[in-house]
């Protein structure tokens, strides 16, 4: 049997997604990385584990073109937000959602306590034939819920 009769129509691919952190203006990230979300595990004394019953906290990262200036700018000034003094503001909710190719089936998971940890400037080099340069943002998240 091949993989066209065992998978259902109306696929989702992975260039159709939207990140909305609430708070900030919709911002283009040209890449999401994946949301791993984890559960505490425990080594028992059998040499078993299980579940310690506790969500690990998680991070993922985002490109974001350089050239767009105005959320650029949004990005930069969250990131500001989370030094010293921390807004109260600092930790947003966000969701991501992910489109079929038809619109007709979404899939979104929803995190809250997300917060830019990191930013990194894109690597230069003349002999690049002008690849579009993007700036890597890492995110801090709290929790993340599928919906």
């Amino acid at each position: 049997m091949g993989i066209k009769q065992v998978l259902q129509a109306d696929h989702i691919p992975i260039n159709k997604y939207t990140l909305i952190i609430a708070g900030m203006p919709l911002i283009t990230f040209t890449k999401v990385s994946g949301l791993e979300y984890g559960i505490d595990v425990v080594d028992l004394p059998d040499r078993t584990r299980a579940s310690g019953g506790n969500a690990q906290a998680s991070e993922f990262t985002v490109e974001q073109p350089l050239h767009h200036i105005a959320e650029v700018a949004a990005m930069e000034a969250w990131f500001e937000e989370n030094q010293d003094p921390i807004s109260s503001t600092a930790k947003k909710a966000g969701t991501l959602v992910l489109t079929s190719g038809t619109g007709s089936t979404i899939k979104t998971y929803s995190f809250t306590g997300v917060w830019p940890s990191k930013r990194k400037t894109p690597d230069l080099d003349f002999e690049n034939a002008g690849d579009m340069a993007v700036l890597e943002w890492s995110f801090q998240v709290d929790s993340i819920f599928p919906i």
